[in-house]
């Protein structure tokens, strides 16, 4: 999935690669190069074009990000993704969502009948 060494373990960042897309989303529009790029800013190594411009499909037909075609200067055209309002909510709720995940790794857990775990 990455061409450049990861912060995480492989699985996890397969996990949370769509949460960290729209996460990269989130200060304005970006073409697929930048989305890479900012993504292995962000640790999760940089991803091939064969496993991000799929994600950034199924985020697109979610309806959490939007994409558009813009002209190149000199150069070929290329797609700009951009945030949408109910991608801003999804990422809201995957961030609490994660948030708490860590929480509760980061805790001693009781079960149900007061044991620890």
């Amino acid at each position: 999935m990455n061409d450049s060494v990861a912060t995480w373990p492989a699985a996890w960042i397969r996990a949370a690669m769509p949460t960290a897309i729209l996460a990269t989303l989130e200060r304005g529009p970006l073409h697929g190069y930048a989305i890479a790029a900012g993504l292995e800013g962000r640790g999760m190594g940089r991803p091939r074009g064969g496993s991000l411009y799929p994600l950034l499909g199924t985020l697109e037909s979610s309806g959490a990000i939007a994409a558009s075609w813009h002209e190149g200067d000199g150069g070929p055209g290329r797609r700009a993704y951009t945030l949408t309002a109910a991608g801003r909510e999804r990422l809201a709720r995957e961030r609490g969502q994660w948030t708490d995940l860590v929480t509760t790794l980061g805790s001693e857990h009781t079960d149900h009948e007061g044991e620890r775990s």
